[in-house]
């Protein structure tokens, strides 16, 4: 296929990489100076659009997803797929939907999860929504940049899994760091921790994959000073993003809700910009009951 992407930043360059490994001509564009091995250079947004048989954006948020989207919807040629893999708001994917879809172009919303890691290994999950003409196209690519891909239904339903799984995320590694505080003032040994509730009803992908204490489990950034390979700053992002779809929707989530306040204060006020978001540990360590 040609391809068009825009986007080349961390996530976005290895995706487009392993595209053009794969055989696939493809074109990118990013506002900064980037250069990806096999992708072609191209000089702006719709340049890189033009032509192409999938255009794939992956972006900040929902105002430059629009913003781009007004600028390559009108040169796509009819027929082709906009594949948005950014997180954004629900009503930004659908509304970007219903604008390439009246242009006579097929969107997917798909956005992704398994960190810069992922899209260098191609190992990436995708949680798509649009329609499945759309998603047997773009399936083939999907293959290349993943692992495995979730067809969610209509637009907007791929951000609307995403946030959802995310504010679990959210929530769950916060008690697992609350949790490992607390065994630390009790008294309790962390292997032992990690030993029972790792094999107990308390098993959570938090725990038994990315457990937040150094040195035990399998290896994850508490191991590395809490470099993040999904960084605070992002998971603050997803939770308001769950919040403000919880808001629109009329849905009471209150866990969503504490987990959002608790990350806000973390990244903004002490210090957590810049660190993994499993860092929530030596925050709970250095506090006392207030």
């Amino acid at each position: 296929m040609k391809i068009g992407f825009i986007g080349l930043g961390n996530m976005g360059a290895p995706m487009a990489a392993n595209l053009a490994q794969a055989g696939h001509d493809v074109s990118g564009f990013d506002t900064q100076t980037v250069t990806v091995n096999g992708v072609t250079t191209a000089s702006s947004a719709t340049e890189a659009a033009q032509g192409a048989d999938v255009v794939i954006t992956m972006l900040p948020n929902g105002d430059i997803l629009r913003a781009v989207a007004a600028q390559i919807i009108p040169v796509m040629k009819s027929g082709a797929v906009f594949l948005d893999c950014s997180t954004v708001d629900v009503d930004s994917a659908r509304e970007v939907a219903k604008d390439a879809e009246a242009a006579g172009l097929l969107p997917l919303d798909a956005p992704v999860s398994g960190g810069i890691g992922g899209a260098t290994a191609g190992s990436l999950t995708f949680m798509v929504g649009g329609s499945d003409k759309a998603y047997q196209t773009a399936l083939p690519l999907f293959e290349i940049m993943g692992q495995k891909s979730v067809h969610c239904g209509a637009s907007g339903n791929g951000q609307a899994a995403k946030i959802c799984n995310n504010m679990i995320l959210g929530v769950t590694m916060i008690a697992t760091c609350e949790a490992f505080a607390l065994a630390d003032k009790l008294g309790l040994d962390r292997q032992a921790m990690f030993d029972v509730v790792s094999t107990s009803s308390g098993y959570s992908w938090s725990m038994n994959a990315y457990c937040p204490a150094p040195g035990i489990g399998p290896k994850s950034p508490a191991d590395n000073d809490y470099t993040p390979g999904f960084a605070a700053e992002l998971m603050l992002k997803d939770l308001r993003l769950s919040q403000q779809a919880a808001e629109a929707s009329d849905a009471d989530t209150p866990m969503g809700e504490a987990a959002t306040d608790l990350y806000r204060r973390f990244v903004e006020e002490e210090g957590g910009k810049g660190r993994d978001f499993s860092a929530m540990l030596p925050r709970f360590e250095s506090r006392g009951r207030s």
